[in-house]
């Protein structure tokens, strides 16, 4: 069952790893801002890949709360402290977020950062989903 549709204008090259636009209706679910550290508050890595599959994790958490999945996530906003370790990660990065958040992709942002909140975390994740109703 198709949950969006993505929109990609006539003659733009596709985007990887993101959609241009998507088209979605039912319900909002909204997750705030979610960063690498797990249920309890706790980081169990610095790493940069690794803050960032524990921070997918967590929205994925949240949304199964909602009664949502992976799927349903339309637009990502992401905020990375470092712009190096998110260009110089993708591969593994990419990885970790299909193993995780499977094949969809949404539309997505990211966003360099002074700093985060939490002084060790790396990346900040917002996430916007729309549930069929």
């Amino acid at each position: 069952m198709t949950v969006h549709t993505i929109l990609q204008p006539d003659g733009w090259a596709k985007p990887k790893g993101y959609a241009n636009g998507v088209a979605a209706e039912g319900r909002l679910i909204f997750v705030g801002g979610q960063i690498g550290w797990n249920g309890q508050g706790q980081f169990e890595t610095d790493d940069f890949v690794g803050q960032v599959r524990q921070t997918l994790q967590n929205i994925v958490e949240v949304l199964a709360a909602g009664g949502a999945r992976p799927e349903h996530v339309v637009s990502l906003t992401w905020y990375v402290t470092d712009k190096r370790d998110y260009l110089g990660n993708l591969a593994a990065m990419g990885q970790a977020y299909r193993e995780v958040m499977g094949r969809n992709f949404p539309a997505m942002a990211v966003v360099q950062v002074t700093a985060l909140v939490e002084d060790r975390a790396k990346v900040e994740i917002q996430a916007t989903a729309v549930v069929p109703v």
